[in-house]
């Protein structure tokens, strides 16, 4: 069934809650800190996606959104992706994920907003990659892989940085058992991902996939 508009722009990552947005904690998160993951990006490059479900293999063009190009570029290089849990997952839409599995890096992470790039360079067709937003500026670090042609979303500001090239079956594969994510469906709630990470989602979600580790490739 085709996404309602509605199903679209639940795409919006959730908003920080006043409590997140307070949150002090020192708690020393398990890789570097935004200030530490900075470096610019190559014109191009590949990285590999290790998952429970298999490899994918996303090309990033730098010039298509140069913020989310850099972005996911350090996000790999620090090894944030690894056992990050595809967490949404709409099949005839997209599958989510960018969200860290240990609640410390997340308290940080949540909050490393980068400024939008602009849109319409490239149209979110299937198998383009796309960084998620909660609203002008405040993209962070989940992401959507586009399961067809979503070029809706072109006019709402989301600008894909890069395209599966290969390994789209094993993306088409990713678990989708719980779909949409709460509290719009029976999938996982973002706010208790953010703060209870993976012991939530293997509690109560084990069906869930995961990225293994990601790398960057020749």
């Amino acid at each position: 069934m085709k996404p309602t508009l509605t199903t679209t722009l639940l795409l919006l990552l959730l908003p920080l809650s006043p409590a997140a947005r307070a949150d002090t904690t020192t708690a020393k998160p398990s890789i570097p800190a935004p200030a530490e993951a900075t470096a610019t990006a190559p014109p191009t490059y590949k990285v590999k996606m290790s998952t429970t479900k298999g490899d994918f293999v996303i090309e990033v063009h730098r010039d298509w959104a140069p913020l989310g190009a850099d972005r996911f570029y350090n996000l790999v290089k620090i090894g944030y992706f690894t056992d990050a849990a595809f967490f949404r997952v709409v099949k005839g839409f997209m599958v989510q994920f960018g969200i860290n599995g240990d609640p410390s890096v997340n308290r940080i992470w949540r909050r490393a907003t980068i400024n939008d790039d602009p849109s319409g360079k490239k149209s979110n067709t299937r198998g383009m990659v796309t960084f998620a937003t909660a609203g002008p500026n405040m993209r962070t670090t989940q992401l959507f892989i586009n399961y067809a042609n979503n070029a809706r979303l072109d006019s709402m500001g989301f600008a894909p940085f890069g395209k599966v090239v290969e390994g789209m079956k094993v993306v088409d594969a990713i678990e989708g058992v719980y779909g949409e994510g709460a509290p719009g469906g029976n999938g996982p709630a973002q706010e208790m991902i953010q703060t209870q990470g993976n012991a939530y989602l293997k509690a109560q979600f084990p069906k869930l996939d995961y990225v293994k580790h990601a790398t960057i490739v020749p």
